[in-house]
């Protein structure tokens, strides 16, 4: 596994990206091309200002010194928990009050109109609740019938 550049972390936990230049290219920012259709394809390294320094076609490709520092960087910069089971909603009407069971623990969220409700490619699902949170529903065909179930009155 080669790259082209170099990626550690400074004295301020910022990353560092030094091409084969040598040229140091600090506070470097991943950002996802395809956040929930291919999140580990297509990435860019950005400086501040969103200039890009780099572009990952595939994080597999990178070694896993440098994947790990992409993926540290990525879980504490986006937060968008993964709806596992829809546990039950107030009413059918909305606003409404979902509970859910996610990857990231369970939670209740209010829905306010079924427009927060978007589809995102055939299968998955973006949920946004009155915060402006955004849950995903990855595949809303392989979730469990009674989520499945509640889905369907909303779609």
């Amino acid at each position: 596994m080669t790259t082209t550049f170099q990626l550690t972390r400074n004295d301020f936990r910022q990353l560092v990206l030094t091409d084969l230049d040598g040229v140091e290219h600090v506070d470097v920012r991943p950002v996802r091309a395809f956040p929930i259709q291919s999140p580990s394809d297509g990435i860019s390294l950005v400086k501040e200002n969103g200039v890009e320094v780099a572009w990952i076609d595939h994080l597999s490709d990178l070694p896993s010194a440098i994947r790990t520092l992409i993926d540290e960087e990525l879980e504490g910069r986006e937060f968008m928990p993964e709806i596992a089971k829809i546990v039950s909603v107030t009413s059918f009407a909305t606003p409404c009050t979902w509970h859910v069971k996610t990857d990231r623990g369970d939670t209740n969220f209010v829905l306010k109109g079924d427009e927060d409700i978007r589809r995102i490619g055939k299968e998955s699902l973006l949920i946004s609740d009155n915060h402006g949170i955004h849950f995903l529903i990855r595949n809303m065909f392989e979730i469990d019938k009674h989520s499945r179930k509640i889905l369907d009155r909303f779609l």
